[in-house]
């Protein structure tokens, strides 16, 4: 059974989601701020976060930032339609999906089903290594390596790199890497691009000129094939 921890302060919300995590097959958690979720993250196992931004003692971003020190668990941020900002935030520091308040039930169920199933992927890779233009993938550790050195990324960042340096040198849309990744309808493809920018940030030299992951104005993204990997 899946463990879903719960990080929210208004109690009626937390034990609404509580009440909708637990009918679904799913086993929860509450705490009511960033610091708890931080100290439960430590210490026990669960499969993903339930983040909610506004908290008292310390808020849903920071203590994103913090569990990204230490844990790739799939986080979705819970946020009101008035924090856009916080909301790209989230997503700059690491968190996998967001969804607003208030939302249906089933909508979150969904969400977080698709969450798990592209954070934690169940198929067997047929190839231990991929390897495209000096930057690796160990499929099995899911560890990345660029000239020898290694970079951490998210399971979120690490599934669209692996997307891209399957198909070296195609060009894809943001709908359609978002539809391939998140398996489902490009709801949020803003997101891509927020995620594309932190991989960037992690395998570039120069984030400005970057070698690995290119844009094609007004078309996509692509992953550089290099001199040595094909036509």
């Amino acid at each position: 059974m899946k463990r879903i921890l719960i990080a929210e302060d208004d109690l009626d919300i937390a034990e609404s989601i509580n009440i909708y995590l637990n009918s679904s097959g799913f086993e929860s958690e509450k705490v009511q701020n960033g610091k708890e979720a931080i100290e439960i993250i430590e210490k026990e196992d669960f499969d993903l976060i339930l983040m909610d931004i506004m908290m008292p003692v310390m808020d849903g971003i920071k203590a994103t930032k913090k569990i990204r020190e230490f844990s790739d668990i799939p986080i979705i941020m819970l946020t009101a339609k008035s924090e856009d900002i916080d909301k790209i935030n989230g997503l700059n520091i690491g968190a996998d999906d967001y969804i607003t308040k208030p939302f249906n039930p089933m909508e979150l169920v969904a969400r977080i089903n698709s969450v798990l199933r592209r954070t934690r992927p169940v198929e067997k890779e047929t190839e231990d290594v991929l390897s495209v233009n000096g930057v690796s993938i160990n499929l099995l550790t899911k560890e990345v390596f660029v000239l020898g050195r290694e970079v951490k990324l998210t399971p979120i960042e690490l599934n669209i790199l692996k997307f891209l340096m399957e198909n070296p040198g195609v060009v894809f849309s943001i709908d359609e890497i978002y539809e391939h990744v998140w398996n489902e309808p490009a709801i949020n493809p803003e997101t891509v691009t927020v995620h594309i920018r932190r991989i960037r940030e992690k395998i570039e030299i120069d984030t400005k000129n970057p070698e690995y992951l290119k844009v094609v104005w007004g078309l996509g993204y692509k992953f550089e094939r290099g001199k040595d990997d094909g036509k």
